[in-house]
């Protein structure tokens, strides 16, 4: 080794201890930062979902019946005894309704419309024909906005109260308490707030893709989804402006007949 390398190594060897603790001293004098806290995560709108385990049983919900009954919500009947419950949502009038109507009374099958305020104002002959036959009109909400969005009682409320005076006053009759939520959005806050006014929040436990009016499923891709997936207490969610479901109904009524289910009201949910 050369004089220059072990002047350079001795320098080194000297340095290094003097760095060690300028390090430490620097380390030393910084006030060390705590963590930020996480944001508070605000209360997130829900869509009403299912998984279906096995054919034949009820699926499960993303949230439980037991969870639901706290608030006097559901999305399963009596799950002791093969009935269904049919339920339809009623955005507007398509030529459609009065063809469900027919195959329920000839069924003598009991049925929940859950209407917004256009279907009262356009179709209001056909909403009191509900009511004259025996089925619940339900409250869909006047302008079928994302309720899960209305934290203020006081316009959750208004949307609904708005669409239960235009029924008394189409119909002359109070409109039953039964509440779905558009698009089956909603929060917990939602079904405080329903339970609050006095409503049960109807969700379901069978539904199929039959809203696209312009893409309406065959009678045979109607069947596969509705027919394996029945499940004792189901409460059945359709559409009134499909075509395909106004063409199947009768039929369709009649194959679940002959599986050995009959049908019930919501007024026989159990408490």
């Amino acid at each position: 080794m050369n004089i220059f390398s072990r002047r350079f190594r001795a320098f080194v060897m000297l340095l290094a201890p003097c760095l060690f603790l300028a390090g430490m001293l620097y380390l030393q004098s910084q006030t060390v930062q705590p963590a930020s806290a996480p944001a508070a995560i605000p209360v997130s709108t829900t869509d009403w979902g299912l998984s279906f385990q096995t054919e034949g049983a009820a699926p499960i919900g993303n949230a439980t019946a037991e969870d639901l009954a706290k608030y006097n919500a559901y999305y399963l009947g009596d799950t002791s005894q093969k009935i269904i419950y049919l339920t339809f949502d009623c955005g507007y009038e398509n030529g459609c309704t009065e063809q469900i109507l027919d195959a329920l009374k000839k069924h003598n099958a009991p049925a929940a419309f859950f209407v917004v305020g256009n279907m009262i104002e356009t179709a209001p002959d056909i909403v009191r024909r509900m009511a004259a036959e025996g089925h619940i009109v339900g409250n869909h909400t006047y302008h079928h906005p994302n309720m899960s969005a209305i934290s203020d009682q006081a316009a959750f409320q208004k949307e609904l109260d708005s669409l239960a005076a235009l029924y008394k006053e189409t119909v002359g009759q109070d409109l039953p308490m039964y509440y779905r939520p558009p698009q089956g959005k909603y929060s917990t806050e939602n079904l405080k707030q329903a339970q609050a006014l006095g409503y049960k929040t109807v969700f379901w436990s069978l539904a199929y893709v039959d809203w696209y009016v312009d893409k309406q499923p065959t009678a045979e891709q109607a069947y596969a989804k509705l027919l394996p997936r029945i499940h004792d207490g189901a409460i059945v969610l359709l559409h009134s402006t499909s075509k395909t479901n106004a063409e199947i109904l009768d039929d369709l009524l009649t194959k679940w007949e002959d599986m050995g289910y009959t049908f019930a009201s919501l007024d026989q949910l159990p408490c």
